[in-house]
């Protein structure tokens, strides 16, 4: 304290010049209309600015909880599109209840780890058995493409066997055609973006670009994009050709997926159980 007192008394002439002036200032504010309204707007300026800058700063602070919504948004709004791509138009449906009735919902996640340099590849994320997911539920992106199975759950937790990984096969077709294949990825060519359809018939016409899409079996609706044909010569045997494609989805910047709930799964895989052995 003593201290204190001694620095304010050696630079007593600087504070008191500090004191008057600022008294000065608000005096002439105060009396002169001029000067009072060049003040007021230049205040008005500097504080929109800092306001401004606060804004951005708090909207990129919740910007993770503002992409959790818009997933949670989209995935209803996919859910809805899904079952209307399925209606059958040939039959006259009536739904009174479209949250019971529909065959296919979307539950958003978000991706916390995922491994794309390994020959299988595999994806966790922040949903587990209490909000409803079980084992070999679908599973695809926000953007366009597949992303694999629900392999192992947990109550907050699930992991995907990823597409890219020897045992993800895929039922897809050629879209212009509904010739049906496999789809696989790893066989040779580890490259991430690009994958292989396999057993294609060879007496389809086949041509680069054509686009492929998911057949509706597995858990996969039918009609989600999968890529487009990017090579026709990788392998052509008596009955069936291989095929490469271009993967619409990029899994090196996946954040999000859409995890497919199939009301009618059980029931289909059920009666499919029956089925004599096919080998």
């Amino acid at each position: 304290m003593r201290n204190l007192w001694i620095f304010i008394s050696r630079y007593n002439a600087f504070f008191f010049f500090i004191i008057f002036f600022t008294i000065g200032i608000f005096l002439c504010i105060k009396n002169n209309a001029y000067q009072r309204s060049i003040t007021l707007n230049s205040t008005n300026s500097v504080v929109g600015s800092l306001y401004e800058r606060l804004n951005v700063i708090k909207r990129y602070l919740y910007l993770g909880q503002a992409n959790d919504s818009l997933a949670l948004e989209n995935a209803k709004l996919r859910s809805e599109l899904l079952n209307i791509k399925n209606v059958d138009s040939s039959k006259i449906v009536n739904i009174k209840d479209t949250i019971y009735n529909q065959q296919y919902t979307l539950l958003s996640a978000k991706v916390i780890k995922n491994s794309i340099t390994h020959r299988n590849n595999y994806i966790t994320i922040n949903k587990g058995s209490k909000d409803g997911i079980s084992r070999d539920m679908a599973v695809i992106s926000p953007q366009n493409g597949v992303v694999g199975f629900i392999m192992d759950v947990s109550a907050n937790f699930s992991t995907i066997r990823s597409l890219l990984n020897k045992e993800t096969h895929i039922s897809v077709l050629i879209k212009k055609n509904n010739a049906f294949g496999s789809l696989v990825w790893g066989e040779g060519n580890f490259n991430l973006k690009k994958a292989y359809v396999k057993e294609i018939p060879n007496h389809y016409k086949i041509n680069l670009k054509d686009t492929i899409i998911t057949s509706g079996a597995g858990g996969f609706p039918k009609g989600i994009a999968v890529g487009r044909i990017s090579n026709t010569q990788i392998s052509t045997g008596d009955s069936f050709m291989t095929l490469e494609i271009d993967l619409f989805n990029d899994f090196s910047s996946l954040q999000y997926v859409y995890i497919i709930k199939d009301r009618l799964a059980l029931e289909q895989k059920l009666l499919e159980a029956k089925l004599p052995n096919e080998q």
